[in-house]
């Protein structure tokens, strides 16, 4: 039966938490579906679950890092409407910047519900824009977040360097052939059905497992199209096809998912879970809850926090390093 190494994060571990020099992790615990738990800690497991990960565009991944969420779309549940203006888009990216190590664009919603946008119309907003971003002289590493090849080679092409697809690939099946053409860092998310009907009853034998073994099939596929490993980021997909119970077990058991050997992105901020446990209907009255459970996710060792509040995600992090007393 298939066994999941599963590091237990503690603050006066013996071993780094997936390359982290700042969370660390003593046991490690062998799962199994049978609900059997052993204490496990050879050597290539240590190694798997401790060992630095490669940087991602000139970042390095021994601290937490914050992406910054930058939507050009009309329609996104928190931030639509708010930049589809090329002057605003600019200046939005300009102040998460100064506190954002990566900056995500997208020109497709994918909130819950969310139709399909056409090629061209995802181009025409998300391209102009990195391109206008890198004019106005911002060096910021650039992830285009789309699930189309086409989308993502205009992007890369006007500058962007990272891509982030929610579909880990299975969207469109030329963009693994880009990606590895390209030799650019691609981030694989789990999500359960299309936006438009993920959210309609979704089910698992164990949330968990079952988004575990889902991203290691979708890294063997990237590698089989050519795609380095240490070019892959793993995204659990808090809130794709996931009831509130599966959104907080994933984020429970975050740690898990370092023994796929990979950078971790945890994209939780605003979500629909946050405003069901503390009653906050407007996506922008979440923003506390989003930074409490980006410390949580970099707690465990979370490589990538992917947040709209930038800034404050960003002093938070600061105020949990210097209690770590890490410099």
């Amino acid at each position: 039966m298939r066994v999941y190494h599963h590091a237990i994060p503690s603050q006066n571990g013996a071993h780094p938490l997936g390359g982290s020099r700042v969370f660390r992790f003593h046991d490690v615990q062998a799962r199994r579906r049978d609900g059997a738990v052993d204490t496990l800690a050879d050597a290539d497991t240590l190694a798997r679950l401790s060992a630095p990960r490669r940087d991602i565009s000139g970042l390095t991944l021994d601290v937490p890092r914050v992406m910054g969420i930058l939507n050009v779309t009309p329609d996104s549940f928190s931030d639509g409407g708010d930049n589809t203006d090329l002057t605003t888009a600019v200046d939005r990216a300009r102040a998460m910047a100064k506190d954002a190590d990566i900056l995500d664009i997208g020109g497709e919603s994918t909130r819950p519900g969310a139709a399909e946008v056409g090629i061209d119309e995802e181009i025409r907003r998300t391209a102009p824009v990195i391109a206008a971003i890198r004019s106005a002289g911002i060096q910021t590493p650039i992830s285009i977040d789309t699930r189309k090849a086409r989308v993502a080679e205009a992007a890369l092409k006007a500058g962007a360097n990272i891509v982030n697809d929610v579909s880990a690939l299975t969207f469109d099946p030329n963009m693994a052939a880009l990606v590895a053409e390209r030799d650019v860092a691609v981030c694989l998310m789990h999500a359960q059905g299309d936006p438009e009907m993920m959210q309609a009853d979704p089910r698992y034998d164990n949330v968990l497992l079952d988004v575990f073994d889902w991203l290691e099939r979708r890294i063997v596929a990237a590698e089989a199209a050519g795609i380095a490993r240490d070019r892959i980021i793993v995204d659990p997909g808090i809130g794709f096809g996931k009831t509130l119970q599966h959104n907080l077990s994933l984020l429970r058991g975050l740690s898990l998912y370092h023994d796929l050997g990979l950078p971790i992105l945890l994209g939780a901020s605003r979500k629909r879970f946050i405003g069901t446990i503390d009653e906050a209907d407007e996506a922008k009255d979440r923003m506390a809850g989003s930074v409490a459970v980006a410390l949580h996710a970099a707690a465990q060792g979370a490589q990538i926090l992917r947040v709209h509040d930038t800034y404050e995600t960003r002093q938070a992090l600061r105020l949990q390093l210097a209690l770590s007393e890490v410099d």
